[in-house]
Formats: C-alpha cells, sequence, structure tokens
C-alpha cells in the first residue's frame, strides 16, 4: 500500500508540473495572439492579460490528453533511471498492480476535469467573448432557447425587434407560432405581430396567417386597428448562418446545464446532435486518460540498459497523438450523423485502453 501511494503522489506531482509548464507556454503564446488581435483597439496591457488569462484555460483543458501522456512519459523514464521499477519488479509486483495507483489517479483527475474544470472552462469562454465582443463592436448573441420556446434578436437603423416562437426546423429559418415584437431607437414599443408561421427570405421574414396591433399610432386602443393579413413581409437583417452561429460551441455551456439545454434546443425544433457528442466526449474524458497512461506506460515501463529509449519515446507519442486525432475524427462523423453518437464518443476511448493494455501484457507480463 506504501508503494501505491508512493507512485500516487509521484504521478499527481508531475501531471501539476507538466499542467503548469504548459500554462505558462500557453499563456505567453497567447497573450502575443492578443496583442496582435486587439492592438489596435482601446484594449490596454490589464484588459489584455485578463484576455489571455480567460482564454488559455480553455485550451490547457482541450489538450489534457496530451499532457497526460507527457506526464506519464516523464514519470516512468524517472522511475526506470533510478532504478526504482527494476526495485518493484524484483519485490514481486506486476506491471500492471505497478499501474493501478497512476491509472486511478488519472481517472480521478479525468473526474475533476469533467465535473469541475469543465464548468470553469465554460465561464471564462463566455467571459472572454464578451470582452472582446466589446472591443470589436460585436453585438451580443442573437438566438437564445428557453423554456418559453425560441428567442431571436434583429436590428436596424429604425430599431429593434425581438422574435419568439414555440418551435423552428432545424436551423432556424422557419418558425411556427411566433410573436415579433418591434422597438423604436429609443426603446419604446411600436408594433407587435402575432404569426402562425414565418419563413426566412433573403432580406426579410415571410409571415403568414398574421396579425398586427400598432403602438405608435395617436389611437389609445391599438386593438381598433388591428391589422389582419394572410400573408406579410417585415424586413430582415438575419441570415441562415447568424443563426446556427448564435448557439456558439457546446464548449460554452457548462457541463450541468448541458442536459437541459439539449432538450430545450430539441423542444425548439433544433437538432442537438453536437451537443449531445460533445456530452458523451465529456464523460468519456477519464476512460481516455485512462488510455494515454496506458500507452506511456506500455513504451517507457522497461529498465534504460535495455538501449532504444528514445524510440520507444517517439512511438509512445505517435500512438498517443494518433488515438487523440482518431477521437476528434470520430466525433466529427458522430457530430455529422455517419456514426452513431455513443460509438463515436465511447469507441475511440475503449479502443484506446485496449490498444496498449495488450500491448502491455505482451511486453512485460507475456
Amino acid at each position: 500500500m506504501t508503494l501505491h501511494f508512493y507512485f500516487a503522489k509521484r504521478f499527481l506531482r508531475t501531471v501539476v508540473s507538466t499542467i503548469l509548464v504548459f500554462f505558462i507556454i500557453l499563456f505567453l503564446l497567447d497573450m502575443i495572439e492578443q496583442v496582435r488581435k486587439f492592438g489596435d483597439s482601446d484594449a490596454g496591457f490589464g484588459t489584455l492579460l485578463t484576455l489571455t488569462a480567460l482564454n488559455v484555460p480553455e485550451t490547457l483543458y482541450r489538450i489534457l490528453p496530451l499532457i497526460m501522456i507527457l506526464a506519464t512519459l516523464a514519470l516512468f523514464l524517472g522511475l526506470a533511471r533510478s532504478s526504482e521499477l527494476v526495485v518493484a519488479r524484483a519485490s514481486g509486483r506486476s506491471a500492471l498492480k505497478s499501474l493501478a495507483s497512476p491509472l486511478i489517479v488519472a481517472f480521478l483527475i479525468g473526474i475533476v476535469a469533467v465535473g469541475v474544470f469543465n464548468p470553469i472552462v465554460a465561464a471564462t469562454s463566455q467571459q472572454y467573448e464578451v470582452i472582446s465582443g466589446r472591443l470589436t463592436n460585436e453585438g451580443a448573441s442573437t438566438v437564445s432557447v428557453t423554456q418559453e420556446g425560441l428567442w431571436l434578436r434583429q436590428g436596424s437603423q429604425t430599431g429593434q425587434t425581438v422574435i419568439r416562437a414555440d418551435r423552428a426546423n432545424l436551423d432556424g429559418t422557419e418558425l411556427f407560432d411566433a410573436t415579433f415584437l418591434g422597438f423604436d431607437q429609443d426603446g419604446r414599443p411600436s408594433y407587435r405581430i402575432e404569426a402562425e408561421r414565418a419563413r426566412l427570405v433573403i432580406g426579410a421574414w415571410q409571415i403568414e396567417g398574421a396579425k398586427e396591433w400598432r403602438f405608435d399610432l395617436e389611437t389609445a386602443i391599438p386593438e381598433q386597428n388591428a391589422f389582419v393579413a394572410d400573408r406579410m413581409s417585415l424586413a430582415s437583417n438575419l441570415t441562415r448562418d447568424q443563426i446556427l452561429d448564435s448557439f456558439g460551441t457546446p464548449s460554452a455551456i457548462p457541463i450541468w446545464e448541458l442536459p437541459a439545454f439539449i432538450d430545450r434546443l430539441e423542444a425548439a425544433g433544433f437538432s442537438a446532435r453536437n451537443h449531445r457528442t460533445f456530452l458523451h466526449m465529456e464523460l468519456a474524458l477519464p476512460i481516455l486518460l485512462i488510455s494515454m497512461v496506458l500507452v506511456g506506460a506500455g513504451f517507457t515501463m522497461r529498465h534504460t540498459r535495455m538501449g532504444r529509449t528514445g524510440l520507444m519515446v517517439m512511438l509512445a507519442l505517435g500512438l498517443g497523438f494518433s488515438l487523440y486525432f482518431i477521437r476528434n475524427f470520430a466525433a466529427i462523423l458522430g457530430e455529422n450523423g455517419q456514426i452513431p453518437i455513443l460509438l463515436a464518443a465511447w469507441g475511440p476511448p475503449i479502443a484506446a485502453v485496449l490498444l496498449p493494455l495488450g500491448l502491455l501484457l505482451h511486453l512485460e507480463d507475456g
């Protein structure tokens, strides 16, 4: 048990050190990028530091599996160089027993990363978008999905229009049971339109089954001048791409809120396949971290006197990077509907565990 705690503490210290090194490198690189991106704006040095600090956690979280395999290589190369692995073998411990504590630590790191670090990354990413949007004079999100339905916003030189619909088609260009609320430049309501159906075309909403109330007329009772029409048109500067892009990336939503957001998205009529794929990818992250530890250990749990250490390290890195990119490629296939979501999210991590485990059993205990 003492040896288990020793290996676990040694591995945890190596992982933390590797994360700190990557954080410093990414911080410096991202600082240069923020200066290049916002150097011509009114942003001061403090604002650029804030943007960098908000943007780095997302990158660090994305490369966590690669950090894990590098930490594993550093751990077992150090143990092999100091002959501690030889002593562990001489005491009758097999390779898998020596790997038990690092695997448990990797699994716990994965759980903490998904449960704690994921919401932090989502919050910092959202705050980064808000601050960068202010510096570039970009507006807020065009679309919002709540329990009451789908909400859109569009603006023009004459004012703003808020749109609510019970549901929509997959790309948000066709709304059902929609309400259009118009406001002038001073924020006062100017009209309201209730429609059975509204379809977005280039430059306008084509509205069917509409009833319009005007609030900018002198009459005190808008119902007296209410206008009913089978078809009418309302100018719009929205596009299909703007609507789809306004949902943002699934990584900007904390994992604890993601299931409810998926339900609201599907209730509004949109496809939540990207968000479901991301959710299962996050849940499978601890398994992926375990696979990275097995990959690193499979090539480096050997004495340095056996030679070819550099070759083994390169093979471990090559296999680790390959599994990482295969996972990302499977995620793309899952988002596009080419393969089932469960297979895309859980297939690569499970295969990544079985492959190095078989290699480890063959090389060490075979």
